[in-house]
This record gives structure tokens, sequence and C-alpha cells, in this order.
């Protein structure tokens, strides 16, 4: 590293803890949701392989679980693999799967975070369900920060599963389908959603400068506040995510009224 790159660096971490010193945790979000994208790009500029681009976004996933809990965050839903992905060559998606296991094992080895899968169990590899299941047993007793897998995710696939459970649901209580018409609201699909009993994400951060929701956690972000970063989620850096706290604490959430 050069005089120059040293003295940038020194810059950020002054302005990092300038702004962390200013940060009122009040107003910190109690559920994040992340959309971890542009570990491709990120390899490309860098010369590097896609693989190699997503095991550092991996690698980032720590780092930033340490950022929310010193900010007492209480919930992080992180979206590691859509259903789009699927659609990927298999010699991209089959590194990809191995790196996310690897995440999903490291989580729940940490002993700090409680990890829950979001998404579609069924469209996984055994193994790879072998894994979540493993990961939720051990970690089910932690008390730290509840941590949403979402792999094998996509918002609209969410929501047929969610009239898919509730109808299952009916049928075994022998409602008939007048009285399930009858009783059906918001609350009611809420129930039957991946994140049951779990607050909606208040901030979704979505790094490398796209801006859109791909379909992530479509009925739960109805009131989320978005914050779109321009830099790659490998390179994602404290400062960045402490600009994306203080944004949202600028903000006046209104609800709709």
């Amino acid at each position: 590293m050069n005089l120059r790159d040293k003295l940038r660096s020194l810059l950020v971490r002054v302005y990092a803890r300038r702004v962390e010193g200013h940060l009122d945790h009040a107003q910190v979000p109690k559920h994040i949701g992340v959309i971890m994208d542009g570990n491709r790009r990120w390899a490309k500029a860098a010369g590097s392989t896609t693989a190699q681009g997503h095991r550092a976004g991996a690698d980032k996933i720590e780092e930033f679980l340490g950022w929310c809990d010193e900010t007492d965050v209480e919930v992080v839903t992180l979206w590691l693999l859509s259903t789009d992905n699927f659609d990927r060559p298999k010699e991209e998606l089959v590194p990809l799967l191995g790196i996310i296991e690897d995440v999903v094992r490291s989580l729940a080895a940490d002993g700090r975070w409680r990890v829950h899968h979001v998404g579609a169990l069924d469209l996984l590899p055994s193994q790879m369900q072998s894994v979540l299941k493993d990961a939720e047993e051990t970690t089910a007793h932690v008390k730290g920060i509840l941590v949403n897998v979402a792999i094998g995710y996509g918002g609209r696939q969410e929501i047929a599963d969610a009239v898919r459970s509730m109808l299952l649901d009916a049928q075994e209580k022998g409602t008939s389908m007048e009285d399930l018409a009858d009783s059906v609201d918001v609350d009611l699909i809420g129930r039957h959603l991946y994140t049951s009993d779990q607050p909606d994400p208040d901030l979704v951060i979505r790094t490398s400068g796209e801006q859109r929701l791909s379909g992530f956690m479509l009925w739960q972000t109805a009131h989320s506040e978005y914050y779109f970063c321009e830099v790659f989620w490998p390179a994602f850096r404290k400062v960045d995510f402490l600009r994306a706290l203080r944004d949202y604490a600028a903000r006046h959430r209104r609800y709709g009224g």
C-alpha cells in the first residue's frame, strides 16, 4: 500500500469513527435486509475469477454481522441465493453452492448468531438442506442476532408458498373454503411467510449501484426504507454501513400517513 492509499484509509477510519460517534442507537433499524450484489463485477474489476468474487463476498458477511452487533441490530436477512440463480451455468453454480454451505456452517459455528433459513427448501440439493437444518438446530438456543439466510429465495415464490401453506392448514383443520375466504387478511397470510413471527425489515441495503428490489421480501418490505450503495459487496466498508444507518435515522417514516 502506497502513502496515498494509507492516507486515504486513515481518513476513512477517522470519518467512520466520527459518524459512529454521532449515531443514535435508539434510531438504529432493528431488522436489516441485505441484497449482497456485485461479487462477479468486483471479481472482474480485480482480475479474479467469479468463484473468488463469491468467496470474497462470503468473507464480508462475518465482518458485516459484527458491525450489526455493535449497533444493536436484532435481525439480519442475507440474500445469498435467489431462485433465479439456479439458471446460472453449472460451472458457476456448483462452486457457489459450496461457498454458501461454508457460510452457513461458519455462521452456526461462530456461536453469536441464531441461523434461520428462508426460502424454498425443496429446491435445494439434499446436502445443503442438511446443512441448513443442522445450523438451525445447533443455534436455536443462541440469544444473539437472528440471521435469516435467504437461500433458494424469491419474493413471489414466498407468497405462493404462504398461500399454499394457508390452504393446506385450512384443509387439515377442516375449514371450508367459504370460511377461509372470510378469514383471509394480511395477518393470516403473514403468519405463513418464511419470516412468520419476525419484525419486517426497517432498512434494506443493496450494494453495487443497482436500484431495484429483484423480488426481495416483496411482502415484508412494503414500508421498509431502502439504501442503495454504489460499492460492490466484497468492498463494502464499515463507513458505508454507518452511512446507511445515518441515512435511515434522518428519514421520517410515515407508513402512508
